[in-house]
């Protein structure tokens, strides 16, 4: 039975859909304005393994996740004037370059993915809504506000009152504000800044209503989960909720799941510490699946410390899962289904039904690749079958996807001799072996070292790694 540690209540609860056997969750997804970095990339695998396993517990089609775009907002706006480019070409090159980056981290597309510029009638909607309950109003400025103060439960994520909100967050001076707490839901556009017609003037959504509008119009105004970073819970998350419940009248979402904070060598991740890491380049040093271990190596609500040290680890505990099926490399997944009633699988659903601990899913993993290697020489069939439920457990995570040679022998994007180069050294090698040359075998051998590269001989023939 599904646990979730619910931001909501600061508890972990008993998971219930609103609808039996049906799941419906929003993420908060990426501001497209430039490359996607480590951070994202922690969001991206976090709800990626979330969506695997609810699928895996109701059924591939009683799930239903919605990864939103904000492609309209001040970022944008002032990245796409620094490049001198049309707004629309800046957020369409990097939502090309956010797909590829989830796409390389085996991240599985959700089921929709709204664009804010594509929902502005059901953003206004909602915007006169809120005025006509008497929750927003216009400033003597233009720009339309949410009234903070008329809304009671504001601050219920945070577990905060409005008082406590207001002493303890930094709030934007703004005259035409009624309180310093009130945010912005429409926005008079500026000389040549992007705009839609309302009957409040030309002008542009604020950030927060966006969110609000695409989630109610992909998920209906009361749905089950809604994810994001932790950074969102205050303001944006709790802002959502103001909008949607004060829209609607009655509960928003159900249970919110926040991830941690991505760290870089214990230091908070930023761009003016200079510590700021974009997927596509860590791609060129760690394999993906690396990358994705690393993510889900740590209980997605920790804080996740990133360094080469730690992505190193990784590297070392994935290739000790694929040692365990290098023999294994014709198994598909496909055709097998997981055996629930093992000992297994059972430990593996249990880490994942309490709060989907991923860790600790990771741990039996491991146990069964030590047993695989027990088996393999003593009951071949045997090793065979669990090591067709390691994948097939494993593919729930997203991991040991790939070929088990491919991936331990890794690729010349990580640097040394390339592939073709080390074959040659083998067949050389093999040669000079049937020759009985033991000193250029051990030649051989000796510059692979040196190159970092391991070789293994087998009844089957030579084979080999990159350490």
């Amino acid at each position: 039975m599904l646990h979730i540690q619910n931001t909501l209540s600061g508890k972990k609860e008993l998971f219930t859909p609103i609808h039996p056997g049906k799941v419906k969750m929003y993420v908060c997804g990426m501001t497209v304005y430039d490359f996607c970095h480590i951070g994202h990339a922690r969001v991206l695998v976090v709800f990626d393994v979330i969506t695997r396993y609810l699928r895996k517990v109701y059924g591939p089609d009683n799930v239903t996740y919605v990864r939103n775009i904000t492609d309209i907002d001040d970022k944008i706006i002032a990245r796409a004037i620094e490049n001198g480019e049309d707004i629309s070409t800046l957020t369409n090159r990097f939502i090309e370059a956010m797909h590829e980056d989830a796409d390389a981290l085996g991240v599985k597309r959700p089921d929709m993915e709204p664009r804010a510029t594509e929902h502005m009638d059901e953003i206004l909607e909602m915007v006169q809504t809120l005025i006509d309950k008497g929750l927003a109003y216009q400033g003597e400025n233009g720009d339309v506000y949410y009234q903070v103060s008329q809304f009671k439960t504001y601050g219920q994520l945070a577990k905060k009152n409005l008082d406590e909100l207001q002493s303890g967050s930094r709030v934007e001076v703004e005259q035409s504000k009624r309180d310093p707490m009130d945010f912005v839901l429409w926005k008079m556009a500026k000389l040549g800044e992007p705009s839609w017609d309302s009957k409040w003037g030309k002008g542009r959504p604020g950030w927060h209503i966006e969110c609000s509008a695409m989630s109610v119009s992909s998920l209906g105004d009361h749905f089950d989960i809604h994810g994001g970073g932790l950074d969102l819970k205050f303001p944006h998350h709790e802002n959502e909720i103001a909008q949607s419940e004060g829209c609607t009248g009655h509960k928003f979402v159900n249970y919110w799941i926040h991830n941690g904070f991505v760290r870089v060598d214990d230091e908070k991740m930023s761009k003016s510490l200079g510590n700021f890491f974009i997927i596509r380049d860590v791609l060129k040093t760690y394999a993906a699946e690396v990358i994705r271990y690393f993510i889900l190596n740590s209980h997605y609500m920790s804080p996740l410390n990133y360094s080469d040290e730690n992505l190193d680890k990784g590297k070392a505990s994935l290739t000790t899962l694929y040692q365990a099926l290098l023999e294994f490399d014709d198994i598909d997944p496909a055709n097998t289904v997981i055996d629930e009633g093992s000992e297994y699988a059972q430990r593996f659903f249990q880490a994942m039904d309490d709060d989907f601990n991923t860790p600790m899913a990771i741990s039996v993993l491991f146990d069964m690749s030590h047993e695989v290697n027990r088996l393999k020489g003593s009951d071949a069939e045997s090793a065979s079958l669990l090591a067709m439920q390691l994948k097939k457990l494993a593919e729930l995570l997203g991991l040991l996807e790939s070929n088990a040679q491919q991936f331990l022998q890794g690729s010349t994007s990580e640097g040394g001799l390339s592939d073709e180069a080390i074959n040659e050294l083998i067949e050389q090698r093999v040669a000079a072996k049937q020759e009985k040359n033991w000193s250029e075998c051990d030649r051989i051998r000796d510059l692979l070292d040196a190159e970092d590269i391991l070789l293994e001989d087998t009844p089957e023939g030579t084979r080999w790694r990159r350490k």
